[in-house]
C-alpha cells in the first residue's frame, strides 16, 4: 500500500491527461448508474480534493441523498487506469458555487474550461449549476504496462 503523498500526484497527473471520468452512483434499489463527468482535482501536499461542475439533476441528487459515496473511473485506449473512491457533497450555496466555477474556469489545460460554455449556465448563480466535493478515501493508478508486469501499481487507503 503507497501513502498518499507517492499515489496523490500521480493520480492527479493521470486523472488531469485523460480529463473525463465514468462517475458511478447508486440508486435507493442499490443499482449502479454511470455518467461521464470532468472533474478538477487539487492536491496542496496533504490532501487531494475533486471538484466538479455539474447539473443537480433529480437522478444525482436522489443517488447522493442515498448513499453519498461516488467512484470515478478514468481510462485510455494504451490501458492506463486510475480510479477515486469518494465521499461527495453538493456545494450549492453561493460563495461554494462561485468556487466551484473559478477552479474549474482556471484549471490548466486539457482539464480546465468555462462552464459558461454550458448552456444554462451563463454564471455560477445559474440555478442548472451546482458544484460536487470529492474527498477520495481509495485511490489507484494503473500504468497500462502494469496489467502485464504487476509494476507501477499504486494504491491508497484512507
Amino acid at each position: 500500500m503507497a501513502d498518499l503523498a507517492q499515489t496523490a500526484p500521480a493520480f492527479v497527473d493521470m486523472a488531469h491527461k485523460i480529463v473525463w471520468c465514468t462517475v458511478a452512483t447508486v440508486d435507493k434499489q442499490g443499482r449502479p448508474r454511470s455518467r461521464v463527468l470532468h472533474p478538477v482535482w487539487e492536491w496542496d501536499g496533504e490532501n487531494l480534493v475533486g471538484w466538479i461542475a455539474t447539473a443537480p439533476t433529480p437522478t444525482k441528487v436522489g443517488h447522493l441523498q442515498n448513499s453519498s459515496f461516488v467512484s470515478c473511473n478514468y481510462w485510455t485506449p494504451d490501458q492506463d487506469t486510475c480510479v477515486a473512491e469518494c465521499a461527495a457533497s453538493w456545494v450549492m450555496d453561493d460563495e461554494g458555487k462561485a468556487a466551484v466555477w473559478d477552479k474549474v474556469k482556471n484549471a490548466p489545460a486539457p482539464v480546465g474550461y468555462d462552464p459558461a460554455m454550458i448552456p444554462g449556465w451563463e454564471n455560477s448563480q445559474s440555478p442548472g449549476f451546482a458544484g460536487l466535493r470529492l474527498e477520495p478515501w481509495r485511490i489507484r493508478v494503473m500504468p497500462g504496462p502494469a496489467m502485464l508486469t504487476g509494476e507501477g501499481i499504486l494504491v491508497w487507503k484512507k
